[in-house]
């Protein structure tokens, strides 16, 4: 059973301060559910930055949302337990977090074309894989549903997984 999602919206304001008190008092894992109330969060969180609509740049090349979204993965790394793997919300989360990132804005084009380093987005979901796998302990959740999980990580970020299904 799915719960409502749950849109994070952070301002302008909090952002520039680097201010996610508020959120890490509903999230901080001292806080957060175990069991079902915790499974009932898996894929539900959206994080939304307002206040950037009038800036022409892409949102993960704006310096001051680079740097909130690097803070916030140091405090609270837990993004692929929560977050949703669909849409680009998380995709752009994570460019934020990348110091390799680059992009081009190509002339006809609505978007602009990303490059980064493949490593360090290895790496990026090492950390964060752990610790959504101690997520899903505290959760109940069974080696196969952890191995799911796991395996919509990799396919969202469009990565080969090749893992065995545990039985």
């Amino acid at each position: 059973m799915q719960n409502n999602l749950v849109f994070l919206q952070f301002s302008r304001d909090q952002v520039e301060a680097c201010d996610f008190g508020d959120f890490m008092a509903q999230f901080n894992p001292t806080v957060l559910p175990s069991g079902r109330g915790l499974r009932g969060l898996m894929n539900q969180l959206i994080f939304v930055v307002a206040g950037y609509n009038d800036d022409p740049r892409e949102v993960y090349s704006v310096p001051e949302i680079r740097i909130f979204f690097r803070a916030l993965y140091e405090q609270w790394p837990f993004w692929f337990y929560f977050c949703r793997l669909d849409g680009e919300f998380l995709w752009v989360m994570m460019f934020c977090c990348l110091e390799s990132l680059s992009a081009v804005k190509v002339q006809g084009q609505p978007n602009c074309q990303v490059a980064y380093d493949r490593l360090e987005l290895v790496a990026f979901l090492s950390r964060g894989l752990v610790m959504m796998s101690s997520m899903c302990e505290r959760a109940g959740m069974s080696e196969r549903e952890i191995y799911e999980r796991t395996r919509d990580v990799f396919v969202y970020f469009k990565l080969p997984f090749d893992a065995p299904m545990p039985e």
